[in-house]
């Protein structure tokens, strides 16, 4: 694809998104119902697309756990169409009132909900992003172009189709929602930053990195997924190795899955329980000294460990003297996805729901809870560990901004001020 061809593919988005932001709500919705309805139609189409990308991706040699990403099942289809219901049963966000405030008599500031505008968000392997990322942006208004990973591609293919198939047939432009398909295109809407008003990329460390340094376009997105598992002294062990099973192994190459399991010393004696657990689902436990003679079969952790996200099931054990080094331990190896505590103590498990400064945290509950549909936002288009903006699993209220309307009578800014009229800065009900 040209530069020129690049180009236009953000200026029709651009048009679509004004259009889109200017329609009623209620078309907004009818595009997701339709979605939905049309993944129902499409299943069985859906389902060969992705079949043909998974076996050229197995002749290639693609490693395990983008695989996994990259299969689509029906039950994954399934959980798509119920996020799509969510989404559509919401009231419409764009121009929702969020402050309303009189100035002066006559004088009234709204603040109202408003689309970001045009969305470029990457992601590697997953196929059903297409229809979570592009849904959340239908539903906040904005216009969003995809670039998905090669291995994807007759997947992501079919699913775009079914997204701007969806705006046509509820007569909106489908052009709000585009794709490119190779990395020379990729870059040249990174440049684009009068067209393109944020950037979301999915995936590995480096993709993300990538991003950050190859574009003037804010980035919202997380660099890794490091999550820890903290078993407390006073954590009950049935409890813990449910939820150290539950994180690691549900979904190993997830972002939100538990990479280092960190041990309260005074825990050690129930430690073998726990990794008999995880060794019966075939995991692979690297542990520290103090940790390793609890695991039998385990292997000593070396350089790496307790500071990578292994997407895999590979899971570092270290031990800790108390809360203090636990929260220490946190701060110093985490990423700032999610982190969780397992205990009964309350004070342990406040404080550390307190200093853990991550945007997800949790107390006696798994890490792979950090997600958008879980979270009850519909999907995600994202993670972010940013501290600004959104945080946490990016839903329709990530990608939304505000805007400020004023109505007045003919007011002037010079009539106010000290020795002038006052402003009465009434707050009125939204």
């Amino acid at each position: 694809m040209g530069d020129d061809a690049v180009e236009q593919v953000a200026r029709r988005a651009r048009r679509a998104q004004r259009a889109l932001r200017a329609a009623p709500g209620e078309a907004r919705t009818a595009v997701l119902r339709r979605l939905e309805a049309l993944l129902v139609e499409r299943e069985a189409a859906l389902l060969a697309a992705n079949r043909e990308d998974v076996a050229a991706a197995e002749r290639d040699g693609l490693a395990a756990p983008l695989l996994r990403r990259l299969a689509l099942t029906p039950a994954k289809l399934a959980t798509l169409r119920d996020g799509l219901r969510q989404l559509a049963a919401w009231p419409d966000p764009v121009g929702q009132t969020v402050l309303r405030r009189e100035l002066d008599q006559g004088l009234v500031l709204r603040q109202v909900k408003s689309p970001i505008g045009v969305l470029l968000v990457v992601f590697e392997s997953r196929p059903d992003a297409v229809v979570q990322i592009g849904a959340l942006a239908l539903r906040a208004g904005d216009a969003v172009l995809l670039k998905g990973g090669a291995e994807a591609r007759a997947s992501n293919q079919a699913l775009v189709a079914c997204l701007r198939d969806a705006l046509a047939r509820e007569g909106l432009d489908p052009d709000a929602v585009g794709a490119v398909e190779d990395r020379e295109a990729f870059g040249r809407l990174l440049a684009l930053d009068r067209e393109v008003d944020l950037v979301i990329p999915r995936g590995s460390s480096q993709l993300v990195r990538h991003v950050q340094a190859s574009t003037r376009i804010p980035v919202l997105g997380h660099a890794e997924g490091i999550c820890h598992l903290y078993l407390d002294r006073a954590a009950d062990p049935a409890i813990a190795a449910r939820l150290a099973v539950d994180g690691k192994c549900d979904a190993p190459s997830a972002c939100n899955a538990t990479e280092t399991l960190l041990v309260h010393r005074d825990f050690l004696p129930h430690l073998p329980a726990v990794g008999a657990a995880l060794q019966a689902r075939g995991v692979e436990l690297r542990a520290d000294p103090q940790a390793l003679p609890h695991l039998p079969g385990a292997v000593a952790a070396g350089e790496g460990d307790g500071d990578t996200e292994y997407g895999d099931l590979v899971l570092a054990v270290f031990t800790v003297a108390d809360l203090e080094a636990a929260l220490r331990f946190v701060a110093d190896h985490g990423s700032g996805h999610t982190d969780a505590i397992v205990t009964d103590d309350a004070e342990a498990a406040a404080r550390f729901l307190a200093e853990v400064d991550s945007a997800s945290v949790f107390h006696n509950a798994s890490t792979r809870f950090a997600d958008g549909y879980r979270y009850g936002l519909g999907a995600e288009v994202g993670i972010s560990t940013g501290r600004i903006h959104a945080r946490g699993p990016v839903g329709v209220e990530g990608l939304l901004t505000t805007r400020w309307l004023l109505e007045g009578a003919g007011q002037v800014a010079a009539d106010y001020g000290p020795g002038k009229r006052a402003f009465t800065h009434r707050d009125l009900p939204t």
